[in-house]
C-alpha cells in the first residue's frame, strides 16, 4: 500500500509524508531507448546471442572443474573492474543510458561480451534499477536526481563463462533512511556469504540474509534470486535470500553461484512493468542490492567478483 500524505514518510524523519519526501518522490517511469550498442565481431558471444536470444541447456554441472574456475577468476575480475567504471560515472544529470555506455565500453576494452545483451530479448549491457525497482531496469534517456539511489547490475562474458556483481550507488546527497537500507543490504550480502560452507543446505545463505534484514526493519524479496553461474548465465541452482524450507540442497567445494539479496523499506512484493523486465516495489518504496559470484572452498566461500566498490570482505568494503 502507499503512503498517504498525512502518514509517517519512509525515510525516518518522524514527519508526515506530505510535509517531506511527498514532492521529491515521483515514481520511477519509462523513458527513451536508445540503440542497441555494437560490439566488435571479433569478441566471442555467448550461445544464446546466436540463439535468437534464448538460452540452451547444456547440462552445465554445479560443482565446475578447476579449470571453469580458474576462467572465472578472470571473467569475476573483469565484471569488478567495470563496476567500479560506472559506479564513478553516478552523478546528479547522469542518464542511466550513459551508465550503460560506460558499461559497455569497458566490457569490449577487456575483450568481453556484455552478457545481458540480447539474452531473452534485454536490449541493453547492464540493468540499472532506481530507487523503488527492484530488478531488471533498463537504461534510457531519465537522468539521475540528487538524492535518488540506483543499483547497477554487471554480467560480463569472458574466456568462456560469466561474471556476475552488482552494487548500489548514492546519486549526491541522500537521506538517512536510504543510506541505513544500503548499508544493511550490504551487509546482508556478506553475511550470507559467511554463511557459505562444504555440508551446509543452501537455506541456510538465506537464513543469515533474512535474520540481518528484517533484524533491521527491512523486508527481503522472495521472486528473485541467486543462481548457478559459469558457462551459463543462469544454471539451474537458484539461491533465494530468504529461509527458504524447499532449499535442502547441500553446498560441496567447486560450485559457483551469486548471491544477490534485494532488500526493502516496505513491501517485499513486486509488479512488472508492460515492458516484461522491469520490477518494482509493490508500494512504490525504495530497494537496494549487492551481489557477488562466489565459489565454494574446502571451508567456506571465496568471492570471485572483488572490486574497490565491493570487496572480497566487509571489513574492506567502503560505506558509500
Amino acid at each position: 500500500m502507499k503512503l498517504g500524505p498525512n502518514d509517517r514518510c519512509w525515510c525516518g524523519s518522524g514527519r508526515k509524508y506530505k510535509h517531506c519526501h511527498r514532492l521529491r518522490d515521483e515514481a520511477v517511469k519509462p523513458g527513451v531507448l536508445g540503440p542497441e550498442r555494437a560490439v566488435p565481431e571479433e569478441i566471442e558471444r555467448p550461445p544464446y546471442v546466436t540463439n535468437g536470444g534464448e538460452p540452451m541447456d547444456r547440462g552445465e554441472p554445479i560443482v565446475k572443474a578447476p579449470e571453469v574456475i580458474t576462467a572465472m577468476h578472470k571473467a569475476g575480475l573483469a565484471a569488478g573492474e567495470v563496476l567500479d567504471l560506472v559506479g564513478a560515472a553516478v552523478a546528479p544529470g547522469v542518464t542511466t543510458d550513459e551508465l550503460d555506455a560506460v558499461a559497455h565500453a569497458a566490457y569490449v576494452e577487456r575483450c568481453g561480451y556484455p552478457s545481458p545483451l540480447g539474452y531473452r530479448g534485454f536490449p541493453k549491457s547492464v540493468c540499472t534499477s532506481v530507487n523503488e525497482v527492484i530488478c531488471h531496469g533498463i537504461p534510457d534517456d531519465r537522468a539521475l536526481r540528487e538524492g535518488d539511489i540506483v543499483n547497477v547490475d554487471v554480467t560480463i562474458y569472458l574466456g568462456g563463462v560469466h561474471g556476475d556483481t552488482n552494487a548500489t550507488f548514492a546519486v549526491g546527497e541522500i537521506d538517512e533512511r536510504s543510506a541505513l537500507l544500503m548499508r544493511v543490504t550490504r551487509e546482508c550480502l556478506y553475511r550470507g556469504i559467511d554463511a557459505v560452507r562444504p555440508g551446509a543446505e543452501v537455506r541456510a545463505i538465506g537464513r543469515a540474509i533474512q535474520d540481518h534484514a528484517e533484524g533491521n526493519g527491512f523486508g527481503v524479496v522472495r521472486t528473485f534470486c541467486g543462481h548457478a553461474i559459469g558457462h551459463e548465465f543462469h544454471g539451474g541452482l537458484s539461491i533465494p535470500h530468504y529461509d527458504d524450507p524447499r532449499a535442502t540442497l547441500r553446498l560441496e567445494p567447486g560450485m559457483t553461484f551469486t548471491i544477490e539479496p534485494m532488500i526493502t523499506m516496505g513491501s517485499w512484493r513486486e509488479r512488472i512493468w508492460s515492458d516484461g523486465w522491469t520490477a518494482v516495489t509493490a508500494d512504490g518504496l525504495r530497494t537496494a542490492q549487492y551481489e557477488h559470484t562466489v565459489v565454494v572452498t574446502d571451508d567456506g566461500a571465496e568471492v570471485l567478483t572483488p572490486s574497490v566498490t565491493l570487496p572480497a570482505t566487509l571489513a574492506t568494503s567502503p560505506s558509500r
